[in-house]
């Protein structure tokens, strides 16, 4: 059940191979097991990954109704013992995968270490499609999601110049030190665009364009040119000059990072355990909203 699931989300061997820890050769041969046993492609391979048939659409189904309803026993059957335990499913924005949520899963897993933790990272773009399409229980997405369950925002994110040489904002103006992008959400280079049409005529003179955001950060530490970071990436970083973005009426540019769930997923005790956690680690701000 669990890897026909896994192949319908990443719907690419290698990526589901490595989700599901193991090699791409034992996947393929349990598939065409899995295939052979219901007497029917529930997958056509192509160069370009994989696509699921009708017939794989009615399996699949069932494996992820099957997996729902094992969840719900397991937390029934130890409802009055007050354990907690089974599997819990967290889609997270790379960003927040890489610098804030060790911290928070390091403690959720001494605390709870029955429970077993399924994590993907990506642009939060993904990880909200892997919500809406309740591929998991808990989100924690940035920016300003679009999401009717339970929705709380964890922390507003301000934005920063960071450079060696650069001393203001207004030097962006002149300079021809190059701007170094990372890959990421297209909204949030949106909102970096619109700052620097509302600051600025004209754009960046030179462009870097990396996959990552550490290596941005990295080439940045390095004075090969400047980059626009949230300020979670680089608390430690005193080494560089760090500019605070605002707009032409002052106001701080800011990235807002939201944790999301359902009110059926919050009953689950290892998804409500997980959401106290988020609290106590002291995310979470006041102005939650529930749909």
């Amino acid at each position: 059940m669990e890897m026909l699931i896994t192949l319908s989300e990443e719907l690419n061997m290698r990526r589901a191979a490595e989700r599901l820890f193991v090699s791409q050769p034992a996947l393929s041969q349990r598939l065409v097991a899995i295939e052979r046993r219901w007497g029917t492609k529930l997958f056509i391979r192509s160069s370009r990954g994989l696509s699921i048939t009708p017939q794989g659409e009615k399996v699949i189904g069932l494996a992820k109704e099957m997996n729902r309803k094992e969840l719900e026993l397991k937390s029934e059957l130890t409802a009055e013992e007050g354990a907690v335990y089974g599997t819990l499913r967290i889609a997270v924005a790379s960003i927040m995968g890489q610098y804030w949520l060790p911290r928070v899963l390091k403690r959720f897993v001494e605390r709870y270490p029955h429970v077993r933790v399924q994590l993907v990272t990506g642009w939060s773009s993904e990880m909200m499609r892997h919500m809406l399409e309740e591929h998991f229980h808990i989100g924690i997405i940035r920016g300003n999601p679009d999401w009717k369950g339970v929705k709380e925002r964890l922390f507003s994110d301000p934005l920063y110049l960071v450079d060696s040489e650069l001393t203001s904002i207004e030097q962006l103006r002149v300079t021809d030190r190059p701007f170094i992008q990372f890959k990421s959400d297209s909204t949030y280079y949106q909102e970096i665009l619109e700052w620097w049409q509302d600051r600025f005529a004209s754009p960046p003179s030179r462009t870097l364009v990396v996959d990552q955001i550490e290596t941005c950060k990295q080439m940045a530490l390095h004075g090969i040119g400047f980059a626009i970071l949230p300020e979670s990436t680089i608390q430690h970083s005193n080494e560089v000059m760090q500019l605070p973005l605002k707009t032409s009426s002052g106001k701080v540019l800011k990235r807002d990072t939201w944790i999301l769930s359902t009110e059926s997923m919050l009953e689950l005790k290892q998804v409500q355990a997980f959401w106290d956690i988020v609290k106590e680690e002291g995310g979470s701000q006041s102005d939650g909203i529930r749909h």
